[in-house]
């Protein structure tokens, strides 16, 4: 991937983020201290017109998946948005927006008026990404949302998710059955596609002997997705196994859309803390 457009983000304490104008998309976020980066990236994804980025944080809007007329995930994940604003102060924390609004493609296969606005913020061992939409029309408008975050793992077979245990779910890998959560550890074994519905806020993701806190404010609902070997192979922008490599636990607006009324502006976020050894937080 070309690093021409990249937009580099460091935080005085060490914390390094990388952000791309194709799809608003969060690239990498690498902790104060640490070397390895915290989210997965594709490392034969290349940007195009109306492709994603495979990895790092894609911004689902204003549909999730194929529940919609839209094309699948939106057209948000594959626009180009523009830069507003980038700062590394010191101390920590360093910042920088991104802003999507209406264009003639847009409004040809979604006709509202908006503005959005991608915000990341780095220091120390967390990460904030928050989503903001304004409409700026005279009309209402409902969408779906989702900042569909690709977790990096060291091995998906140590992998277990902490938190939806009593949480109804809709298991598209069967269907589209819904079911509810009777683990108090989610593990992966083949193909993992859920959403999960008014989720808590607060999860643990653990990597062996690293864990990773993932906590959400605004986003209702919670999809957790790997493809598994088998779907994987069919994915050409994913290298042979990498879906060993890595866990989506994306904070997300799916069972309820959000209304807007004109004028009116939603925000909601996610924020990622990388945790010390196998720890959970307090």
């Amino acid at each position: 991937m070309s690093e021409e457009q990249v937009l580099i983000l460091r935080a005085a304490d060490g914390a390094q983020a990388r952000l791309h104008p194709h799809g608003g998309h969060l690239l990498s976020w690498i902790p104060a201290g640490e070397s390895v980066d915290r989210l997965y990236l594709s490392p034969i994804s290349q940007p195009a017109p109306g492709v994603a980025i495979r990895g790092g944080v894609p911004v689902i809007f204003p549909q999730f998946a194929s529940e919609g007329p839209l094309p699948k995930h939106g057209f948000a994940r594959t626009a180009r948005w523009s830069r507003l604003a980038a700062n590394s102060p010191v101390p920590a924390p360093a910042r920088a927006s991104l802003g999507l609004s209406d264009s003639d493609d847009s409004r040809a296969i979604w006709p509202q008026t908006f503005s959005a606005q991608l915000e990341v913020r780095i220091g120390g061992d967390a990460l904030e990404v928050r989503l903001s939409v304004r409409n700026t029309g005279a009309q209402a408008f409902h969408f779906t949302a989702a900042l569909h975050t690709y977790l990096r793992v060291n091995d998906l077979a140590e992998v277990e998710l902490l938190g939806l245990q009593g949480r109804r779910y809709r298991d598209s890998a069967a269907g589209g059955v819904e079911r509810r959560e009777e683990s108090p550890a989610l593990r992966f074994q083949g193909e993992v596609d859920r959403i999960y519905f008014d989720t808590p806020a607060h999860l643990i993701l653990r990597d062996g002997q690293r864990a990773l806190e993932v906590r959400q404010s605004g986003f209702a609902d919670t999809v957790v997705w790997n493809p598994g070997a088998t779907k994987a192979a069919a994915l050409a922008d994913l290298p042979p196994g990498d879906y060993r490599h890595f866990v989506c636990v994306e904070a997300a607006c799916v069972g309820t859309p959000i209304q807007l009324a004109p004028g009116a502006i939603w925000s909601a976020s996610q924020t990622l803390r990388a945790l010390p050894g196998g720890d959970q937080a307090q």
